[in-house]
């Protein structure tokens, strides 16, 4: 058993998400079971209500309860929304450990350190958590150094024009 592929998509242009997204959508149509869970996007969150209609090959799960992104938030409905966020990456622990799916998605869990929702030291550590049979992607616009010897691969999407 070794750790999990681990494949960051990173930067400040668009298209994180839908990078790792469509890697998912890759996985699946080999017949792997894919797991997506957002962050800081609110319950809404972009095109979750339609990979919720792919499922039972990609499931989609958002553990927010506000319907705007986390910036828009009072500083008191953050620390409530962090909670909610903090039960999301329970979930992600507990899917890694348990074998729960072939690809896990964790859109924006890295703006989840910007925030201060989550350290770098726990990033770590949710990526030991996984075993080699799990193909494992992370998003968000920056990537810590301290994070490069735990992941395989690292794209840095920036927009030129």
């Amino acid at each position: 058993m070794g750790k999990a592929h681990v494949t960051v998509f990173c930067g400040n242009g668009r298209g994180k998400t839908s990078a790792a997204l469509g890697q998912g959508i890759f996985g699946a149509s080999a017949g792997k079971s894919v797991i997506i869970i957002q962050f800081l996007k609110g319950k809404i969150g972009e095109r979750i209500d339609f990979i919720k209609r792919l499922e039972p090959e990609i499931k989609a799960f958002c553990f927010e309860k506000s319907d705007v992104n986390y910036e828009a938030l009072s500083p008191e409905e953050q620390k409530e929304e962090a909670m909610n966020i903090r039960n999301g990456l329970n979930f992600a622990r507990k899917v890694l450990t348990t074998d729960g799916c072939d690809v896990l998605i964790l859109d924006e869990v890295l703006g989840l350190i910007d925030k201060g929702i989550l350290t770098v030291e726990e990033l770590k550590t949710l990526l030991e958590a996984g075993d080699g049979d799990t193909e494992l992607m992370l998003t968000g616009i920056r990537m810590y150094d301290e994070l490069y010897p735990y992941v395989d691969e690292v794209f840095r999407i920036d927009t030129l024009k």
